[in-house]
């Protein structure tokens, strides 16, 4: 009887070790828990010596394919991990983690059950080697000075606007970088002179005046072992669901590459097709095939004369590439994708001052009321079905743009808004018949239409006249609603919001409108990106003070442009957003982080809500979007390589029956310095795309 019992006691003891959970996964008394796998996954669990390890990255890296891939997961609550539908390879597996050393790179199959150690960082300086460079950044001490923080903070988004500051490259004087300097001080002063940019590099960092003693004496902390003392958050709730994929595209000297996968209006174009990214720098059309894991560049055509940098050539070789870098003539700088697949990219094809006879006075309607003397970009047009070019010449200068329903692509200059009708090109392939542009012009003598002469921006405004705003319309968006034409800036301490309606007969019916947020606790300043969302909302990140804002003009009691040109008249239309664990100077409000562009997720295809708006997080290595539901940010971190800088995203749908798998939103590595990036000189840049599964171990 005794041992009828014993033996009874003991099978239930087994099975209450081993057992199914109803999450489907097989565990061992908790202890050693096993994740299901498909035949194209590789899985297990990550643990220290504190036990499991949640909230960590798991990296799967492979060179078999044609172009280098990885895939990129994060673990759920109790250190496990899926990395699904891995094309066939051989795997390096390991995992990356704050608070962590990387481990051991692992060789892996699909299929295969992989259980992960990972040692724990056994100081702070360890632990911050993978912390995004805005955490390093954040070590500098400001003056006590608000105003003077306030200037550091202006001076300092003019290098944030082409690379990251906080990089190992950039907190460390390399061997390379300032041969025989005296002083750290002095190193500084001759390392960013070097290079393509280093005229304007070199003028920027010199402008800093007495500032300049705050990254010397940033860097003498560094190299004596200091660290950032507050670590990144990890991963938590949702963005413990992210999927990360990467390929390899491009050049190593590669630079500013915007990218495009589908067609903004409708997400659904182009699906499981190429994705499109202009290198500025290269005269490259980067495109990536992530069906086939293969990349290619097309060069973009052109007959300009050459360009050596995108600012004044420097007298002082890059340490790495020497004097053969960035000699350039098409100098792309945006994609678009159209309804028909096409490629459309802002570039240059023939000299400035070459301007078409219709742009100046006495020509069309358009070059009588507001005459063009030159353009420095103007578009291309590549048929991937074809792989033929064609070229339109423009009387504006292209840059950044967008697509209207009615099928108009749109770009902003300073002071200005053009356009291209694609349907009449698409008829006539008539430049000029094509083509047309509107200076902002506010109707500040309030009579309901704008009428010459005006006001020119430099002059006193007068209450009996019209006023031209030298506003800059760095980026445009188009607001769905009623067809409107919003612009945002890029400058230092830029605080404007621009609205253009073009009326029934452009240029005579264009009307310009000024709104700048309220005053905060927080001075808003420094505006980057513009967007709007399918409800009219216009949405806008603001690169210098941090902020990220939506503003709704339909909120406005009356639409008063103030002839003084404040633009402060509609406080009720603004909602404003501030990230809070943003990595911060230590003795200031000030973020050591900048956005650079505002997205909108139009289509849904993060699966976190319909019009999710975002901006590319540029010192942390994220992408930061606002929860429709909750009003709280989601991080998008991309933890490797370390140096993640993105000026575009793009949603696209591949099979909207496929549940997360057949969406997902596509961008890509676009620093000016590429080898800034962990690897060093000679990694290329990649493409990235997003994509949220219900659960961190969804297959």
């Amino acid at each position: 009887m005794r041992r009828s019992r014993y033996l009874f006691w003991s099978a239930l003891f087994v099975v209450l070790i081993v057992f199914v959970r109803p999450d489907g996964l097989t565990a061992y008394a908790d202890r050693n828990p096993r994740v299901a796998l498909d035949q194209d996954d590789i899985g297990g669990v990550v643990t220290s010596a504190k036990g499991p390890e949640a909230g960590v990255w798991v990296i799967a890296e492979t060179n078999d394919l044609p172009t280098k891939f990885a895939r990129i997961v994060v673990t759920d609550d109790r250190g496990r991990y899926v990395v699904p539908d891995l094309p066939r390879a051989n795997y390096q597996v390991f995992v990356r983690g704050y608070g962590l050393l990387d481990s051991t790179r692992l060789p892996a199959k699909l299929g295969q059950q992989l259980d992960l150690k990972v040692e724990l960082a056994p100081g702070r300086r360890a632990a911050a080697q993978v912390y995004p460079a805005g955490w390093w950044l954040s070590m500098i001490t400001l003056p006590d000075d608000r105003e003077a923080q306030r200037k550091f903070t202006l001076d300092v988004k003019v290098c944030l606007d082409c690379h990251q500051l906080g990089t190992r490259t950039t907190r460390e004087i390399g061997p390379k970088s300032a041969p025989g300097a005296s002083s750290t001080l002095e190193a500084w002063d001759r390392r960013t002179k070097l290079g393509p940019s280093g005229a304007l590099m070199g003028a920027d960092f010199q402008a800093l005046g007495e500032h300049r003693k705050l990254f010397a004496d940033w860097t003498d902390r560094i190299a004596k072992g200091e660290a950032p003392r507050i670590a990144p958050p990890r991963p938590s709730g949702v963005e413990r669901n992210l999927v990360i994929t990467e390929w390899d595209w491009g050049t190593p000297l590669d630079g500013r590459a915007d990218n495009a996968a589908s067609d903004v209006r409708d997400g659904r174009i182009n699906a499981n097709g190429l994705v499109f990214g202009a290198s500025q720098v290269t005269d490259g059309l980067n495109i990536l095939d992530p069906v086939r894991h293969t990349a290619m560049t097309v060069k973009v055509p052109s007959t300009a004369p050459t360009l050596v940098s995108p600012g004044t050539a420097s007298p002082n070789p890059s340490p790495y590439w020497g004097d053969d870098i960035w000699k350039h003539t098409a100098d792309p700088r945006s994609v678009a994708i159209d309804g028909r697949g096409r490629v459309w990219i802002a570039a240059r094809g023939r000299a400035n001052q070459n301007q078409p006879a219709f742009c100046r006075p006495g020509s069309n309607p358009f070059g009588q009321y507001y005459p063009l003397q030159q353009s420095g970009r103007q578009l291309a047009v590549y048929d991937p079905k074809t792989r033929q070019w064609a070229d339109i010449d423009t009387c504006f200068s292209a840059d950044h743009n967008q697509i209207s329903a009615d099928n108009f692509i749109y770009f902003g200059m300073t002071g200005l808004v053009g356009w291209i009708d694609i349907n009449t090109w698409d008829r006539t392939h008539d430049a000029e018949a094509s083509q047309g542009w509107c200076p902002l012009v506010l109707d500040t003598n309030m009579d309901g239409k704008i009428t010459k002469p005006w006001t020119e921006p430099r002059e006193p405004s007068d209450p009996a006249k019209d006023h031209r705003g030298d506003f800059q319309c760095y980026s445009i968006a188009v607001n769905p609603k009623d067809g409107s034409l919003w612009c945002s800036g890029n400058g230092r301490a830029g605080k404007m919001l621009v609205r253009l309606e073009k009326g029934p007969h452009p240029p005579d019916t264009c009307r310009a409108e000024m709104y700048m947020p309220p005053n905060q606790p927080i001075e808003l300043y420094g505006v980057g990106g513009v967007e709007a969302d399918s409800q009219g909302n216009i949405w806008q990140d603001w690169r210098t003070s941090g902020h990220f804002t939506s503003f709704d003009r339909n909120k406005c009691p009356a639409i008063i442009q103030d002839p003084n040109v404040t633009g402060q008249g509609c406080p009720e239309g603004w909602v404003i957003y501030r990230k809070k664990d943003d990595p911060t100077y230590g003795n200031s409000v000030w973020k050591s982080n900048q956005s650079y562009l505002t997205q909108v997720d139009f289509h849904d295809a993060l699966g976190l809500g319909k019009d999710a708006p975002m901006y590319g997080s540029i010192n942390t290595d994220s992408l930061e979007v606002l929860s429709p539901k909750t009003r709280e940010f989601v991080t998008l971190r991309v933890p490797y390589p370390l140096g993640f800088f993105t000026r575009s995203a793009n949603g696209r749908i591949d099979d909207p029956n496929a549940g997360w798998k057949g969406r997902g939103l596509w961008a890509a590595y676009s620093s000016y310095a590429g080898w800034h990036t962990e690897g060093g000189p000679g990694t290329r840049p990649k493409v990235v795309k997003f994509q949220m599964r219900p659960n961190p171990l969804a297959k």
